[in-house]
């Protein structure tokens, strides 16, 4: 009974700091620059207990190092379910938040998928059509580690917006490792973004496209994400995708 009643007051509260970030500022981010800057969604001590997870394989369905498969050097986990409390409670929070930008971009762009507002329902439908494999995961990087730019996918059902949480503070764990956005717009060279980020913020991004409003209506541009080269220690980071796998 009591760690129940612990799991719902941390629940509330997860709810509560989510829905208090500011969302209309977050959204004209999201609509100007693909990105935007959650800050302070998580405290010290929770990305100090989350970033600990990494060595205990039980808590993982699999674990990928970048250099053999090309993406880079440094390795990542993906969580298996039951998820921590921690990210269990973080997704259907940030998810009902950003469904209505969801919805407004894909209308926008002429895409037609729509979003129910509950996290679970979205995952009833992946889980319907064979994505079934959880796709939060936890990313390890050392000195010269690197994440070149790629896009979460997974599937045919894809969430246009993902979340990453910065684990590790910049300047006392690690150095470098600057989370770095690429904009593909028609007929135009690419635009970088790089996002700051200080320990428990987290960045809010485009998983593959969103619309533009151009001088003769909106277009669509693609985007990548990745990290920089990593300079000195060690840097630990949260992706939470909304989507799960095949």
């Amino acid at each position: 009974m009591k760690a129940t009643a612990k799991a719902t007051h941390a629940a509330t509260d997860i709810s509560a700091r989510v829905d208090g970030l500011g969302w209309d500022r977050i959204t004209a981010d999201l609509d100007a620059q693909g990105c935007a800057v959650l800050e302070g969604l998580l405290a010290p001590q929770e990305c100090a207990a989350l970033a600990a997870l990494y060595p205990d394989d039980g808590q993982f369905r699999s674990k990928v190092v970048m250099g053999r498969h090309g993406f880079g050097r440094g390795e990542y986990k993906y969580f298996s379910y039951p998820l921590p409390d921690l990210i269990a409670e973080l997704r259907p929070a940030l998810y009902a938040q950003l469904t209505a930008t969801a919805n407004r971009w894909n209308q926008t762009m002429g895409i037609d998928i729509s979003y129910p507002p509950s996290h679970a329902a979205f995952l009833k439908r992946c889980h319907d059509a064979g994505q079934t494999r959880p796709t939060p995961l936890l990313l390890q990087y050392g000195a010269g580690d690197y994440n070149c730019l790629h896009q979460d996918l997974y599937g045919e059902h894809v969430f246009p917006i993902q979340v990453a949480i910065l684990l590790s503070q910049p300047g006392r764990d690690f150095s470098g490792g600057e989370f770095v956005l690429t904009e593909q717009r028609p007929r135009m060279q690419s635009r970088p973004e790089v996002v700051p980020l200080t320990q428990g913020d987290a960045v809010a991004f485009a998983v593959h496209h969103r619309p533009v409003q151009g001088t003769r209506g909106p277009y669509r541009v693609n985007l990548r994400h990745g990290v920089s080269r990593i300079r000195a220690g060690h840097r630990h980071t949260i992706g939470v995708i909304f989507h799960d796998a095949k």
